[in-house]
């Protein structure tokens, strides 16, 4: 695949070109890998002069939707739909309604705003033809989840914000035939050989830490590791957006990955690195000279995954799991589900749950909620009380973003428990041409999750928070904490 690069450099870089003058931001629709990619790029990669600046939206959560619509002005923005196989409920229904959204304020030149990248011949693709869009790009059939992150898909994004492609495609390109040497001097073998064996002897909990300008490297392993190396309850767990803290709070099952630019100073944070070899933490690091850099990194890590996958016994390219998921709440909406609605419960489940977890179990928590900076550091400082009072791993995120990113790892990794969040329904935002609101989509996806999960008899539990997620969330947090400092 990589020997494909420059010539999709040549392309995408032409399309760039033609769109730049007449978009002053790009809103990318999208969701799983093909938006953890393009958030990698846009934090990594500025805008260059003449180009648009990028912005990622791939939830369903009403507020964030209408927030985003109200934000970009279709006169000039410049939509782009990502969707490799075309089935994927959020990205369809976000295309309904920008779509919408555009044609409300241009007529019948609506189309003229959007770019869709997917399979020839998707439901997708018929459906960008009908509304006449500007271009579609074709995704690579054959390239999965964050497998697909050096295609077309998600090159696309980075040469719309004037992006280093071909520089990205030749670093790519660099580490494919590096990765052709035999033994420990193949660096995709030598890490993907460390990751399998290190899972066998049981640290399985691969923890990244991600510096600035690549902080979103980290969501991007998250987002691999979970979907390639989560089977059959086995394999290894994906741990992203954890605060580092003292080597005491970690267990004998991490796995740390450090990943930065090559000027970076940090010393508190190569501090503490040192401090976990000390005590007989492995620790992987990787330093990046220039963005472009990325390219090689990225098809390294897609290689390791391989490889630890072949040592773990798994299949890489199987998410079956995740899937049932998303159908799930497919049925739900369609009113084809028999499963009862999941119960609602009060802050009492999260001790019900935090009392079954063992030494080397995860805790999650997956928020259905708008998106906040408040609910965000509220989430972090549940995490940290759980970490510090059972010395676990955690992982945490919005749904349904988190959900695409971690959700096999959820359903079918190394046991864990899981914490679902869900808030009150808020104001109904229509979707064009559908019989139901985001709201309710919202609720649908998270009603599917839970009931994927007690399916097979994982241990998860909801709390349903009233209108101020984050002080309830916190309240949590300092409750658990206070417990241990007694």
């Amino acid at each position: 695949m990589p020997e494909r690069l420059p010539a999709a450099a040549d392309a995408l870089k032409a399309l760039a070109r033609d769109t730049a003058a007449g978009a002053d931001r790009v809103l990318l629709l999208a969701s799983g890998a093909p938006a953890f990619t393009a958030r990698l790029f846009a934090g990594s990669f500025p805008p260059a002069e003449g180009f648009p600046s990028l912005s990622v939206l791939d939830t369903t959560e009403p507020s964030a939707i209408a927030a985003a619509a109200a934000s970009h002005d279709p006169g000039r923005t410049l939509f782009v739909v990502a969707s490799r196989t075309g089935a994927i409920l959020e990205t369809d229904l976000l295309f309904d309604f920008f779509f919408d959204h555009a044609q409300r304020a241009l007529g019948d030149g609506a189309g003229k705003r959007f770019l869709v990248a997917t399979e020839a011949g998707s439901a997708m693709a018929t459906a960008a033809s009908r509304r006449s869009v500007r271009a579609i790009v074709h995704a690579e059939a054959r390239a999965p989840g964050a497998f697909g992150s050096l295609t077309q898909l998600s090159l696309l994004p980075l040469a719309l914000l004037g992006g280093d492609v071909a520089g990205l495609a030749a670093g790519a390109l660099r580490m494919a035939e590096a990765c052709r040497a035999a033994g420990l001097e193949n660096p995709g073998l030598a890490l993907g050989a460390s990751i399998g064996s290190e899972a066998l002897a049981g640290r399985d909990k691969l923890t990244m830490s991600a510096g600035p300008g690549i902080a979103g490297m980290a969501r991007w392993i998250e987002t691999l590791v979970a979907g390639a190396l989560c089977r059959e309850g086995r394999g290894v767990v994906p741990i992203a957006g954890e605060p580092l803290g003292g080597a005491a709070e970690y267990g004998a099952d991490r796995f740390f990955v450090r990943c930065e630019a090559s000027d970076a100073e940090e010393p508190e944070v190569d501090h503490r690195l040192a401090t976990f070899v000390e005590h007989g933490h492995p620790l992987a690091g990787f330093a990046l000279r220039e963005p472009a850099e990325l390219g090689g990194e990225l098809f390294r890590w897609q290689f390791a995954a391989a490889v630890a996958a072949r040592l773990l016994g798994l299949n890489p390219f199987d998410e079956t799991d995740a899937r049932d998921a998303r159908d799930r709440a497919s049925r739900r909406l369609a009113g084809t589900s028999d499963e009862a609605v999941a119960p609602e419960e009060g802050p009492e489940a999260l001790r019900r749950i935090l009392e079954t977890l063992g030494p080397r179990d995860v805790f999650a928590v997956s928020a259905y909620l708008p998106e906040r900076p408040e609910t965000a550091a509220a989430i972090e400082r549940l995490r940290l009380a759980v970490r510090v009072s059972k010395k676990v791993a955690t992982s945490g995120g919005f749904a349904p973003a988190f959900e695409r990113a971690s959700g096999q790892a959820h359903q079918a990794g190394p046991d864990g428990v899981l914490l679902q969040l869900v808030g009150p329904p808020g104001a109904p935002l229509p979707i064009p041409g559908r019989p139901w609101d985001f709201g309710k989509v919202l609720r649908a996806q998270a009603d599917g999750d839970l009931e994927a999960l007690r399916a097979r008899g994982r241990r998860a539990a909801r709390i349903v928070c009233g209108s101020d997620p984050a002080s309830e969330i916190a309240a949590l947090a300092a409750s658990l904490s206070s417990e241990v400092a007694a």
